[in-house]
């Protein structure tokens, strides 16, 4: 899989853009603020109608203007494919596959795959168990759409109970159906995470043994909030009622998927807590390539790398060892400059220069 194109209108800074992409390596070259990761932002959106900087969809609307439009056309399965996704200000998001419009955001899921890594990735590890969750959810979402529809229910339900617990007056009843909703779509949460944490352990165990030439061992832990069990439905509506009284007192829900983690070991050593910087870019950057190879094992499709800027963050040893792991795939790497260790890539890739939201030759 790979995009040939893509073409933008009022996108953030961008007016207009009408670029075609090499199928291997494009490089995307400016200096700061010009546009780089607008350009990456825009192409990310093609895969799950979502960007991977902000939750407004607003925010991605060029300065005052009414709408903004993305048309990305890709090549899946050897046939051609059209994702259009339309923003208007504060009338929302219209998407259309191929033509057909879509209803939902969900029904864009399973078309292009996408995968960003960005300095921000490379503090997954250390960062707050939020950052692991969105790691979670976003990559689980574009390998099963399932998936998203479940974490957008759960997350409204979830919503409308805090709101409820900061009400004057509770009554079971009420409070009970927000337990049942919660408990259905988090069960379906949990048993897909789980699943999930246990493919992406045994793929990233592998890359990150390659990456330390056998050195060190890494290991991956679903760490849920509830403890699995045989009915987890039942299990979460349990434990729902059990902190009931706790969740009045502090008026929000502090049991659920919501709060889950993951654990990341390295020789039985927790990396988050007690290991180097060295090792936590490691496990990350280990991650990010299980990614890549869980969605093709999935899909049977390679997906597509963003990378963001994150080449300066890595390393030599690190650099060599990622492009060398992403030959066969399509890359979109930004950057302020070309270093020594990248002229050899350049060589064959193509090369567009961003100056304040156009394209230089």
């Amino acid at each position: 899989m790979y995009i040939k194109k893509i073409e933008l209108k009022n996108f953030r800074n961008y007016e207009n853009l009408d670029v075609d992409f090499d199928k291997n390596i494009n490089f995307i070259i400016g200096n700061n603020a010009q546009g780089k990761t607008n350009l990456l932002e825009s192409i990310f959106m093609s895969s799950i109608g979502k960007s991977f900087r902000t939750s407004k969809d607003n925010e991605m609307i060029g300065f005052d203007k009414d709408f903004c439009k993305i048309n990305t056309f890709a090549q899946k399965n050897f046939s051609d494919l059209e994702v259009e996704i339309l923003l208007k200000r504060d009338l929302g998001k219209f998407i259309k596959v191929d033509g057909i419009n879509k209803a939902k955001t969900s029904d864009l899921l399973d078309n292009i795959y996408i995968v960003i890594f960005s300095p921000e990735d490379l503090k997954i590890i250390k960062d707050e168990p939020e950052k692991r969750r969105k790691f979670i959810d976003r990559e689980l979402s574009i390998i099963k759409p399932s998936y998203y529809d479940a974490l957008s229910n759960y997350k409204k339900v979830l919503i409308q109970r805090n709101i409820y617990l900061k009400e004057k007056y509770i009554e079971n009843s009420i409070l009970d159906i927000w337990n049942m909703q919660l408990s259905k779509y988090g069960a379906k949460i949990i048993s897909m995470r789980d699943e999930f944490v246990d493919k992406i352990d045994k793929i990233s165990s592998e890359i990150h043994k390659n990456i330390t030439n056998g050195r060190e061992k890494l290991v991956l832990k679903y760490d849920p909030n509830i403890k699995i069990g045989k009915d987890l439905e039942t299990v979460i509506y349990d434990e729902l009622k059990k902190s009931e009284e706790n969740d009045l007192r502090l008026r929000t829900t502090t049991r659920g998927p919501h709060r889950d983690d993951i654990q990341f070991f390295i020789d039985d050593i927790n990396v988050r807590n007690f290991g180097s910087q060295g090792q936590q870019r490691t496990a990350a950057l280990s991650l990010k390539l299980a990614e890549l190879n869980l969605i093709e094992e999935e899909t049977g499709e390679s997906a597509i790398l963003l990378l963001d800027d994150v080449m300066s963050e890595l390393d030599v040893i690190r650099q060599e060892f990622l492009i060398k792991s992403l030959s066969n795939i399509q890359l979109f790497i930004t950057t302020t400059e070309i270093t020594e260790n990248l002229k050899d890539i350049v060589k064959n890739a193509k090369v567009f220069n961003i100056e304040n939201g156009k394209i230089k030759s």
